[in-house]
């Protein structure tokens, strides 16, 4: 039987480091129990950020994009910020555009997932994307991303393809082909 935790008392922050990419804040806290802590974390955009799986004629389709963290380029889906004044869906109909090419007329809201909680506040919506259309945005990418189109019915040898490792990109998949096969 769990008990109803008391959240930790936010004793005070400082910004400990920052890049243009990230600000590392340390965070001393105070159980409930009275003990205290120092913990780092690295603060999140408040905007967040989205992650679709579009489906188009019975086809995934992949973004292939260079990824800096692993020195590869990485199979997976389109994603990106929420710019100021937008909303999640909104957001992730953009990216659509601007990554892959397509506009979607179905969008539905699958699942909002964090990061590495412990460390990093982001939050990321999750979306699947239905009757597609081409529709082109011009995005923020120095390249050209491919577009990896794959038979949905192949879902699961994506799992296996080591290209596709982001922890986001494969709940996201399964979330959608849960999706897919309830409705």
């Amino acid at each position: 039987m769990s008990q109803k935790l008391k959240k930790p008392q936010i004793l005070a922050t400082e910004i400990v480091a920052q890049s243009r990419l990230f600000k590392i804040e340390q965070v001393h806290l105070k159980f409930s129990n009275d003990e205290e802590r120092f913990y780092e974390r690295m603060a999140g955009s408040s905007r967040g950020a989205v992650m679709i799986v579009p489906v188009h004629q019975d086809q995934l389709l992949l973004a292939r994009e260079y990824g800096a963290g692993t020195d590869r380029y990485e199979l997976g889906f389109p994603k990106g910020l929420i710019d100021p004044g937008e909303d999640a869906a909104t957001a992730a109909l953009r990216e659509l555009q601007e990554e892959i090419g397509f506009a979607a007329k179905k969008l539905t809201w699958l699942k909002e997932v964090s990061l590495a909680p412990g460390y990093f506040a982001s939050k990321m919506q999750l979306f699947l994307a239905e009757d597609l259309y081409p529709s082109q945005l011009e995005g923020d990418e120095p390249e050209p991303i491919e577009v990896v189109p794959m038979p949905v019915s192949d879902w699961q040898s994506l799992i296996e393809n080591p290209d596709f490792s982001e922890s986001r990109c494969v709940s996201a998949l399964f979330l959608a082909m849960r999706k897919l096969k309830l409705d």
